[in-house]
C-alpha cells in the first residue's frame, strides 16, 4: 500500500522523564493562541469545551516549539513540544495520522517506550509522550507532555490532518481553493483535458490532493490509495509549499483554512486573484468535490511528486515499510 509522505524518512526517537513535569495551565479567559505563546517547557493547555464537536487539526509548528489542536477551525489546546534536533530535524509538511498505538516501543531505539504514539510517516515521524528539555531534542519524532499526549490521542482519528511548519503563523480563513472553483482565465487550456479517476481503488476515508507546480499534475490520495491524477497547471512561483484544510462544510457552506508550511512565509492570507492560478480539467474538478469531507486537505507544492528528483529533497509518495 503507498502513503502520502511529504518529507525525508528520519529516525526514530528514544524517550525517558523529562526534566519539566507536564502541567496544565489554566486559560484564565485568554485565548488559546495568546496563552500558548505563554507556556513554560512541559506546560500545556486544555481546552475542549471552546469546541465540543467538528474535524480536528494539529499545526506542530518548530520555531515557536509549540503544538495547536484546533477542532472545526477554533483552538481549543496547545502544548510545548521538543522536535527534531540539528541533524535529525523534524520535516516540515502536511501529513495524515496513519497509526495510533498507547503503548508503543521503538523498533529502532533498543525498544524505547513511546507512550500515546501517533505514527506520521511509516519510517521514523510520530508523535508521542517524552522528554522536553525546552529546546529541539528529538530523533526527529514531535515530543509532548505525557498527560497532553494522553488528552491528544483520546482527541484525534486515524487519517486527520497534522501540520508541521517553521513559520511562526496560524492559520487563515481562506476562500475556496482555486482547484476547486473553475474560472475563465484558469480554464481555457485544460478545461477538456484527460485525467485519471478510479475512487473503487479506495474503500472510503478522508481524501488527500497533492499539487505539483514541477510535475504540473495533481495526484488524488484516498486511505492511502492513489485513486485519481490530472494535470494541473500553477500561474506564477510558489514561494514554498502551502496546504488547504476543509475545517467545516454546514448547508452546503465550504469554510478553509490556509497554512504555509515551507518557504519564507510572512502569514497566510489569501492573496487577490489566488483563486485564478490553476488551470485543470473541469469534470476533475467536479468529481473532486464530491469526495472532500471536512478534515480533507488540497496540497500545493513547488517540489516534485517523483521520489529522487534531482534537486529535491522530498520522497512525496513512499512504498509501506516498518514503522520505528
Amino acid at each position: 500500500m503507498k502513503q502520502l509522505i511529504l518529507a525525508p524518512v528520519l529516525g526514530a526517537l528514544m524517550i525517558g522523564s523529562g526534566p519539566a513535569l507536564a502541567q496544565q495551565v489554566a486559560l484564565n479567559g485568554r485565548p488559546v493562541i495568546e496563552a500558548a505563546q505563554q507556556l513554560k517547557s512541559g506546560e500545556f493547555l486544555w481546552a475542549p469545551e471552546l469546541s465540543p464537536e467538528g474535524p480536528g487539526l494539529v499545526i506542530v509548528n518548530l520555531e515557536t516549539q509549540r503544538a495547536v489542536l484546533f477542532r472545526n477551525g477554533v483552538p481549543i489546546a496547545a502544548s510545548t513540544v521538543s522536535t527534531g534536533s540539528k541533524g535529525h530535524e523534524t520535516p516540515t509538511g502536511v501529513f495524515t495520522i496513519l497509526q495510533k498505538n498507547a503503548k508503543h516501543f521503538s523498533s529502532t531505539y533498543n525498544n524505547a517506550p513511546m507512550p500515546n504514539m501517533q505514527r506520521l510517516t511509516w519510517k521514523g515521524i510520530a508523535l508521542h509522550a517524552g522528554k522536553l528539555p525546552g529546546y529541539p531534542a528529538s530523533h526527529g519524532c514531535i515530543r509532548l507532555p505525557h498527560k497532553f499526549s494522553e488528552l491528544l490521542f483520546g482527541a484525534t482519528k486515524l487519517g486527520m490532518t497534522v501540520v508541521i511548519t517553521s513559520i511562526p503563523a496560524v492559520p487563515h480563513d481562506s476562500a475556496t481553493p482555486g482547484i476547486m472553483e473553475a474560472s475563465p482565465e484558469s480554464t481555457q487550456q485544460l478545461a477538456n483535458a484527460g485525467f485519471q479517476w478510479h475512487p473503487s481503488r479506495s474503500s472510503g476515508g478522508l481524501v488527500s490532493v497533492v499539487i505539483s507546480a514541477a510535475d504540473q499534475r495533481a495526484i488524488v490520495m484516498q486511505d492511502g490509495a492513489e485513486i485519481g491524477s490530472a494535470p494541473v497547471r500553477v500561474d506564477g512561483p510558489l514561494d514554498g509549499g502551502m496546504a488547504y484544510v476543509l475545517e467545516a462544510s454546514d448547508n452546503e457552506e465550504i469554510r478553509w483554512k490556509k497554512l504555509q508550511f515551507s518557504g519564507t512565509g510572512g502569514g497566510m492570507e489569501v492573496g487577490e486573484g489566488e483563486g485564478q492560478r490553476f488551470d485543470a480539467p473541469l469534470a476533475f474538478r467536479r468529481d473532486l468535490k464530491t469526495l472532500l469531507r471536512p478534515g480533507s486537505v488540497i496540497i500545493v507544492t513547488p517540489e516534485s511528486l517523483k521520489a529522487g528528483s534531482p534537486g529535491s529533497p522530498l520522497d512525496v509518495i513512499k512504498e509501506e515499510g516498518s514503522g520505528g
